[in-house]
């Protein structure tokens, strides 16, 4: 495990860490598992799903509700998910210009490590504009063989980056994000911002192996420090 100020390169995940959307993901999913006959709070909704992806978290609501969950359900949900992200997605204060310094910080050697499918990566950094920044580096646990908290889709950022997934930062705000970071080896920092019901808190962070925890973008390019010369 590399200390800050010696990595070689930063995986961001997205949502929750770049882009405020879990409140209006998780606002659509709730509505949907309404229709369903569920009535499922907002605190549990984000409990049962923050940090997954909904494929993998199919059971729970079919033990809620009856329903088998068909892919046609699962379209639909996306489809009504990138609607609402598209009208008023906005990105997390601060971090836009923190991943622009922290890109040059690293000549370049950042990616975006997300548990949700591409389309919706791709949407999300397009609407806050930081495409450009990740353009060629989006990657999505749902194209590997295992999504979030298996590490694979950072093991692919990283292999694609040329770096050792032990020399990476990984920037996270769930449980599922930390394990996946910590699994492929790297140096986990924790974004829990004061009062948000959509991050997990410190403690669970922590014990997840996050080993920094932080609570404002614009303290993160000084944590992670510049980088090591790559060979």
């Amino acid at each position: 495990m590399s200390d800050p100020g010696s990595f070689d390169a930063v995986l961001f995940d997205c949502d929750g860490v770049l882009v405020d959307s879990e409140s209006i993901t998780n606002g659509v999913l709730r509505a949907m598992l309404h229709e369903l006959g569920w009535n499922v709070s907002a605190e549990d909704c984000f409990r049962l799903f923050v940090g997954r992806a909904l494929s993998d978290e199919t059971a729970i609501i079919t033990a809620h509700t009856g329903f088998e969950v068909t892919d046609a359900w699962l379209a639909e949900f996306r489809q009504r998910r990138n609607e609402a992200l598209a009208a008023s997605l906005q990105p997390i204060p601060g971090a836009v210009a923190a991943v622009r310094e922290i890109d040059a910080l690293m000549d370049g050697r950042i990616a975006c490590a997300s548990g949700a499918d591409l389309g919706k990566v791709r949407l999300q950094l397009r609407k806050v504009g930081l495409d450009d920044v990740f353009a060629g580096k989006m990657f999505s646990g749902m194209d590997q063989p295992h999504s979030k908290p298996a590490p694979d889709v950072y093991l692919a950022a990283a292999a694609h980056l040329g770096i050792d997934p032990a020399r990476a930062a990984v920037v996270e705000d769930t449980v599922p994000g930390v394990t996946a970071g910590v699994a492929a080896g790297a140096t986990v920092f924790g974004y829990c911002p004061p009062d948000s019901l959509a991050h997990h808190p410190p403690k669970a962070l922590l014990d997840a192996g996050a080993t920094h925890i932080f609570t404002s973008m614009a303290d993160l390019p000084a944590l992670v420090g510049r980088p090591a010369r790559v060979q």
